[in-house]
């Protein structure tokens, strides 16, 4: 069966601290830091076709996800539960039925998904994406 539909999903706390400009963001004001990594993601979802859904550590009591149509999909990951737990359900759920990509830093995360039939990438390797595409 032919994997049609491309995801990438990332991890969105865990690039922001990679990335010096949204690190310098994040410790102005988190939603600063998220806002202007959702902008990238969205353009880069735009130029692409690729599928984008941001994986978010959150404290709420339940998992959130906010997106409008053709919007990226954003999630917020419920309090006790890491962004990690998240992107590994989705990983094993949709990496045999997509072409599924992870972006994290986290190398121990990126044996999991590789281990559920995912690509991992670095967020070095995602910044290069993001402004290949410009």
């Amino acid at each position: 069966m032919p994997r049609c539909a491309r995801y990438l999903i990332v991890d969105g706390h865990s690039v922001i601290f990679a990335w010096p400009e949204l690190r310098k963001l994040h410790a102005r004001r988190s939603s600063l830091a998220r806002d202007g990594l959702i902008k990238q993601l969205r353009h880069y979802q735009d130029w692409t076709g690729v599928r984008v859904v941001i994986v978010f550590d959150g404290k709420g009591r339940k998992i959130e996800a906010t997106s409008d149509p053709g919007d990226v999909q954003i999630f917020y990951s419920r309090s006790g539960q890491t962004a990690d737990a998240i992107i590994e359900r989705l990983a094993s759920k949709y990496a045999k039925r997509f072409d599924l990509m992870v972006a994290t830093a986290d190398s121990m995360e990126g044996e999991t998904i590789r281990a559920c039939g995912a690509e991992w990438i670095s967020p070095e390797a995602l910044r290069g994406l993001l402004f290949r595409n410009r």
